[in-house]
């Protein structure tokens, strides 16, 4: 199994995230922004957390733009997997890969804590190793987390079951509670928590191991 985590200017998650694709056994590899191409055999890309670009213009707006998304959006496609984390997630929106977008909290306050999810859905890749309502603790670090679509998405994404992950005590506004949704395909997630900083009781617990380790059993069964 083969991971890609990419690298813009102001990451600051993608090592974390290459850790925690080790920790569940991908043979990982960085991928700069501004390559034009993923390495060959890829599973999984992995868009990390962080403040890509400084957050100008919106947060992910000029990430989703560098040359390495094209690659991405071919890899997606094609089927391929894609994890999208915080800063990942606003990317993905911004690529359309995902439907949405990430505003400001609404607090206006970035917030930084453990935070209580709700396992929405167990039919993923990404999801299917924990149980259906599940709920988990998951760290969450954002000053934009804030989901927000039309009402036509919002009914699309609840009507086809692609809200992976919603928040129990909604800390910043979003819509419907969400903190992850999937993409039609079921194959692109995109979640505001950090999974990548919940992988050993070390880091205050191991909620997110789950998720990557389901991943790759996905990928070992197929």
């Amino acid at each position: 199994m083969r991971a890609a985590v990419l690298v813009f200017p102001g990451s600051n998650c993608d090592r974390d995230l290459a850790v925690a694709f080790r920790a569940a056994g991908f043979e990982t590899h960085m991928v700069w922004h501004k390559d034009s191409a993923l390495p060959e055999g890829i599973d999984v890309v992995g868009v990390p957390g962080g403040f890509s670009f400084g957050d100008y213009l919106r947060c992910g707006a000029i990430a989703a733009q560098a040359p390495i998304m094209r690659a991405v959006g071919v890899h997606a496609a094609r089927g391929g997997y894609v994890l999208g984390v915080c800063n990942g997630f606003q990317v993905l929106c911004e690529t359309r890969l995902l439907p949405g977008v990430l505003m400001r909290n609404a607090g206006l306050k970035f917030m930084c804590r453990q935070q209580g999810l709700v396992v929405a859905t167990t039919d993923s890749a990404f999801t299917a190793a924990y149980t259906p309502g599940q709920r988990i603790t998951v760290p969450i670090a954002h000053h934009d987390g804030n989901y927000a679509a039309d009402a036509e998405t919002l009914a699309r994404l609840q009507g086809e079951d692609r809200i992976a992950f919603r928040y129990i005590d909604n800390p910043n506004g979003a819509m419907a509670d969400i903190a992850g949704i999937l993409s039609a395909n079921r194959r692109v997630l995109g979640l505001m928590p950090h999974p990548e900083r919940a992988m050993e009781p070390a880091q205050g617990g191991s909620d997110g191991a789950v998720l990557l380790r389901g991943l790759a059993e996905a990928l070992v069964a197929a």
